[in-house]
């Protein structure tokens, strides 16, 4: 009853927007502005599967999952979800939910298996397959060019601690783009540049597995390069592309309010969030990294990286609570978060609140770019019902909670245009392996049978009103 109420106060509270008649008429519902994009997102590695399928070289994450103690159960991407082969069940499945876009990441090494030189055609003929089938189906494709399955050959040559990176994936974006663009309007560069660099640069615990505070920086930094330089090769291309990028975005807060926590609550803002915005929006490193990053700006450097963008994605789920930490990366550390905030099968702390204050921050100090909220999703454990349905009414609940927030911040006049849900199937989730399920689709192990959860017909409901019934 407690919950009810509330919804029915925020959808009260929103009834002034204008979001379409109907909101005024039906205080139990929000509705979306008229062309709300409505989509999920996935990436190669965690369901492509058919690592070494038609050419593909190895990746980093190849690598990493197959060496003992780096992923839970010894799990790997070798057949993922097998999308490689089933794409068009996925696709149908999307469809049929009312999906009208799909994010789903190119590998690098599928394309490109030495990372440079040759192309491997039968790569690039898995995308075209994916690409008019998504157009058959009505669904806009959104390629991602980096979503971390970076070849291990590239990292073999220093990875994203090499500065020549930035050419190497500006090249890849080229060949990509250039056979898939007459019918691909829309392009994603990287895929949470900061998660890629500090875990697994930073912490070691995601792949190529490095630590270390300057590995760290150095892989900030030089992806930020290479999407500058993807950028600029795209935009040269003249072909009216549509460009963007996705940054991990999480508003970070001092453990328990505390003055005492407030300095590193700063420091992990800037090396989470600033790390990333400063330059590609300010043409600037965020202050409190300067120092960090000296020895590896040189001159053109800023004024490369900040290319203009069509659009920003954003991945959001939860805030970032930090407190001062010896031993950690940056000398800051995880602390819990406010007494009383629910979590999710992972342990993250649920603060729906917390994507308005994000939103908000873009509208206020980077100019309120088009956004579009590119990944949210959670871990739930979900069941088979007595009527052989896939239960997950917490998945639900996370989805619905987060979609007002993003509704409220529109109401306030942040630029959300669309929403992507993280993701379509239980697949492979990374140090995780396969005992997390963010999909909005079961995935049986043995048999690949999928078996859409009480939360896809949740959300193809949802699309199909451009709104959430709170009901």
């Amino acid at each position: 009853m407690r919950r009810r109420t509330f919804l029915k106060a925020a959808a009260t509270s929103l009834a002034g927007a204008r979001l379409g008649p109907a909101l005024a008429q039906a205080p139990d519902a929000v509705r979306f502005p008229d062309g709300f994009l409505w989509g999920c997102s996935t990436s190669s590695y965690q369901i492509e599967g058919a690592t070494g399928a038609d050419g593909r070289g190895p990746s980093v994450w190849d690598t990493f999952s197959r060496t003992p103690g780096k992923v839970l159960n010894g799990d790997t991407g070798d057949t993922a979800c097998d999308h490689y082969n089933r794409w068009p069940e996925d696709v149908a499945l999307m469809a049929r939910a009312g999906m009208r876009a799909y994010r789903f990441s190119v590998a690098w090494p599928r394309v490109l298996p030495n990372g440079t030189g040759p192309v491997n055609a039968a790569g690039l003929d898995f995308y075209d397959r994916l690409v008019d089938g998504l157009l058959k189906a009505g669904i806009e494709p959104w390629p991602c060019l980096y979503h971390w399955d970076l070849p291990q050959a590239l990292q073999d040559r220093g990875g994203w601690t090499n500065r020549e990176i930035a050419g190497w994936f500006a090249d890849y974006a080229q060949v990509v783009a250039g056979r898939l663009g007459d019918r691909v309007s829309r392009w994603v560069m990287l895929n949470e540049p900061s998660v890629v660099a500090i875990f697994g640069h930073g912490m070691g615990t995601h792949a190529p597995g490095l630590t270390g505070r300057a590995t760290c920086v150095a892989a900030l930094h030089h992806q930020n390069l290479a999407q500058g330089a993807a950028l600029q090769a795209l935009r040269a291309a003249g072909r009216g592309w549509t460009l963007g990028t996705v940054l991990s975005l999480q508003p970070v807060k001092p453990v328990g309010g505390l003055e005492a926590n407030r300095a590193a609550a700063a420091l992990w803002d800037a090396v989470w969030n600033r790390s990333g915005l400063d330059p590609l929006f300010h043409g600037r490193i965020p202050e409190l990294l300067a120092a960090d990053f000296e020895p590896l700006v040189r001159p053109g450097d800023l004024e490369l990286i900040r290319q203009p963008i069509d659009f920003l994605g954003i991945n959001y789920y939860s805030r970032m609570h930090q407190q001062p930490d010896s031993g950690g990366l940056f000398g800051t550390g995880y602390g819990p978060a406010p007494e009383g905030v629910k979590r999710t099968g992972m342990g993250w702390p649920v603060e729906p609140d917390g994507l308005t204050e994000q939103l908000l921050e873009l509208r206020e100090r980077y100019g309120n770019p088009p956004v579009y909220l590119t990944e949210n999703g959670a871990d739930y454990y979900d069941w088979i019902g007595p009527e052989g349905k896939a239960e997950d009414g917490e998945r639900i609940f996370f989805i619905r909670d987060h979609l007002l927030a993003g509704h409220a911040a529109i109401r306030q006049g942040a630029n959300l245009k669309g929403w992507f849900v993280w993701t379509l199937l239980d697949n492979f989730e990374w140090a995780d392996g396969y005992s997390r399920r963010f999909g909005l689709v079961q995935v049986d192990r043995q048999t690949m049978t999928r078996t859409p959860k009480a939360s896809y017909h949740w959300y193809a409901d949802a699309i199909r009103r451009n709104g959430v019934m709170l009901a």
